[in-house]
């Protein structure tokens, strides 16, 4: 628990520190990233098997976060929240995508995915990645992410949410156990208004 709250406080930090953007930008509700820059691509198969890879969501606003489906607490809240947020988007929200990467190569198999979205009543703008950890680590690296098995099923990982816009570029970081599903719409609705 530890690691994850020292990286996702890191993390976070960088945000906080670039906040101050916020009364020239936008108008963002979560706290924005100074510098946008282009997120690292990557591809892997989502919860229908098929392929996904980010840069093909360009055009998209997208909601990129890192969970598992064993999680008893923070993950399902995050789910629910973004769920929340593009539920409250409306029929904007075809036009935005959530990209769920799994942080749980042993534990996210295709039937603990598929039960998780049931469970949660994901809409179908949820994309929940999987792979072998020879794949999904190089994607955690690339985005500061940490993620460590814990006795039973438990993950101890970096958690946040990275607010994407059409172009690919991150603009906002969302702690995800803080961020409101009003907030994260809100945001949402100025990147979809460009």
């Amino acid at each position: 628990m530890r690691r994850r709250a020292a990286l996702g406080a890191a993390l976070l930090a960088i945000a906080a520190a670039a906040a101050g953007a916020q009364a020239a930008g936008p108008g963002f509700d979560g706290p924005t990233i100074k510098s946008p820059r282009l997120t690292p691509d990557f591809a892997l198969r989502d919860q229908h098997g098929r392929r996904v890879e980010l840069y093909r969501l360009h055009g998209k606003v997208v909601l990129l976060t890192f969970l598992y489906t064993h999680c008893p607490d923070a993950c399902p809240l995050t789910a629910e929240r973004l769920n929340a947020a593009l539920h409250a988007l409306g029929p904007e929200r075809r036009q935005a995508a959530v990209v769920v990467v799994s942080v749980d190569p042993r534990g996210d198999t295709p039937r603990a995915v598929r039960a998780f979205i049931a469970a949660h009543r994901l809409l179908p703008q949820f994309h929940y990645l999987t792979g072998p950890r020879s794949v999904l680590a190089p994607i955690w690296r690339a985005y500061g992410v940490s993620s460590y098995a814990q006795a039973g099923d438990r993950v101890d990982h970096t958690l946040y949410t990275l607010l994407l816009d059409r172009r690919g570029l991150s603009r906002v970081l969302y702690d995800s156990t803080a961020a409101t599903a009003a907030f994260i719409s809100h945001d949402v609705r100025i990147l979809l208004s460009r």
